[in-house]
């Protein structure tokens, strides 16, 4: 098995220092290549001095789908990993993926977070949408087979977020089986989480509608699950108004965030659909982007 390891990092130099010492230490033999965002903390010079990186790509965009088809364009492996900054590998991580991979053509694995009540874990998340059956990866730590990457044309950079949610919708529909296993775990420290993000309910909605447009059209399903998503973060955010933790014109202005992206979606996703009707449904794949890096460090 020829890896390669994949890091996309936007400032998170500590975060990144931290992965790149459990891959050199777990994994010497991988290859290991970063995708450096427009980082202002110094990234690039601590990469750079390095000798356990073997590819740099300097990108402008901040966006995670492109750093992540920016990393698949410069990884030379048959099997191609991904795994985020802050997130630790150990030794019997590479050989979860070689017999994940002997099975399925995707291969995935929990994260294990700190608390101070003990530690907790994802499990495995599967859905049935308009009759597909979809099982859904960790978007931090997942390898691929490259032949399946090139099939599908890595991710759709159309999404700022929810890329990986798409790509196991489109694993499903061409019938690429995603195998989970416990024993290809990463590990998350204390420190590295940086707090909760603030939620943009445009982008959430945006994104959702984007995806089951694009992929199942104009079937019910698609606006039963807006209806219900809409409905219950609804009822979530109605209660931070009874609880005082937010104000009625926040809940109208979520309420208009949510209307106004999910119809952005749906257009943008109908599009895409009739824009591109292969087994892949990625007009924006990684493909029709001929130049994401700034500047390349190959020390191959």
């Amino acid at each position: 098995m020829e890896l390669s390891v994949v890091v996309p990092t936007l400032n998170g130099r500590d975060r990144l220092a931290g992965t790149l010492d459990a891959l050199a230490n777990s994994i010497p033999e991988a290859e290991v290549v970063v995708v450096n965002g427009p980082s202002a903390d110094g990234t690039t010079g601590m990469v750079r001095e390095r000798e356990d990186v073997d590819v740099l790509v300097e990108i402008s965009d901040r966006s995670v789908t492109a750093a992540r088809n920016a990393g698949f364009d410069h990884a030379s492996g048959s099997v191609v990993a991904l795994v985020d900054h802050g997130l630790a590998v150990d030794e019997s991580w590479a050989e979860a993926v070689r017999t994940g991979l002997a099975e399925a053509d995707v291969v995935t694995g929990p994260t294990h977070r700190p608390r101070r009540a003990g530690a907790e874990t994802e499990t495995l998340e599967t859905r049935t949408v308009a009759g597909r059956e979809v099982t859904y990866f960790n978007s931090g730590n997942v390898a691929f087979d490259r032949a399946t990457l090139d099939a599908l044309d890595g991710y759709d950079e159309y999404l700022e977020v929810g890329g990986s949610r798409d790509l196991a919708h489109r694993l499903a529909d061409s019938e690429f089986r995603v195998e989970w296993t416990q024993s290809m775990a990463v590990e998350r420290t204390y420190g590295t989480d940086g707090g909760e993000p603030q939620r943009d309910w445009e982008w959430k909605y945006r994104s959702l509608a984007y995806r089951l447009a694009k992929n199942y059209g104009t079937h019910p399903t698609v606006f039963r699950r807006l209806a219900g998503h809409a409905a219950s973060d609804a009822v979530g955010a109605l209660r931070d108004v009874v609880h005082r933790t937010t104000g009625p014109s926040e809940w109208l202005a979520t309420g208009r965030d949510v209307l106004s992206g999910a119809v952005v979606g749906l257009k943008d996703g109908l599009s895409a659909r009739a824009r591109d009707r292969s087994r892949a449904r990625n007009p924006h794949g990684a493909s029709e982007q001929a130049q994401r890096a700034v500047s390349v460090y190959d020390w191959r």
